[in-house]
């Protein structure tokens, strides 16, 4: 485990030397739950990497995960604008709740695959960075622009023969395949997926 370095100096003095945590998955973007901390409690948490609060019910500090094993490793810590209230970005190691749910509201914590799409695109725009042998995503982006619409092309008729024959499935795989290729087609002219959304809510407004 690396020990996360990063410090923050927030104010304490505002509720007799603690304050609110509010702890998000730093992948789902779900609030997990709320705690507080005292100094020494944000001080362990930066040294450790992991989050520790201070109980005000127990009067003690406590190590989130220390019976259970569901830690918070810590992902980025961020003050509000008033100084007074963290805001700790988190990728858990289990359910976070002591009743076992992923949530102190009982929400269950999974990341939408929307926000796969944002993934994928990263990892192509890595792979057209480093250009790794081997890759797929490397070999069409040797190949050009021209090759690259060309599939996109190939694909998109490939989707329409899908839906248009009636097999889902084939629609489904075929769809993905044209979406991959659109996503190649983005990074190898400077774009991304987000332009195109961006774009559609420019459109919807």
């Amino acid at each position: 485990m690396e020990s996360f370095t990063e410090k923050t100096s927030p104010d304490f003095s505002r509720l007799n030397g603690l304050i609110p945590a509010v702890i998000q998955d730093n992948t789902t973007l779900k609030v997990l739950m709320l705690g507080f901390m005292n100094p020494e409690a944000l001080r362990i948490t930066e040294e450790t990497g992991r989050v520790t609060f201070f109980s005000r019910t127990r009067q003690r500090l406590w190590t989130k995960g220390e019976e259970s094993g569901n830690y918070l490793e810590v992902a980025e810590i961020l003050t509000d604008c008033d100084n007074d209230t963290l805001l700790i970005k988190v990728n858990p190691t289990g359910p976070v709740c002591h009743t076992g749910a992923d949530t102190c509201w009982n929400e269950t914590n999974e990341e939408s695959d929307l926000l796969f799409l944002e993934y994928l695109q990263d990892l192509v725009d890595q792979r057209k960075s480093v250009m790794p042998e081997g890759s797929y995503t490397t070999s069409l982006f040797r190949e050009g622009t021209p090759k690259i619409a060309q599939k996109v092309g190939e694909e998109a008729v490939e989707t329409v023969i899908g839906a248009l024959t009636g097999n889902d499935d084939n629609f489904i795989y075929e769809g993905a395949d044209l979406l991959y290729h659109l996503i190649v087609l983005l990074s190898q002219k400077g774009y991304r997926i987000e332009d195109l959304a961006a774009e559609l809510k420019r459109r919807h407004g």
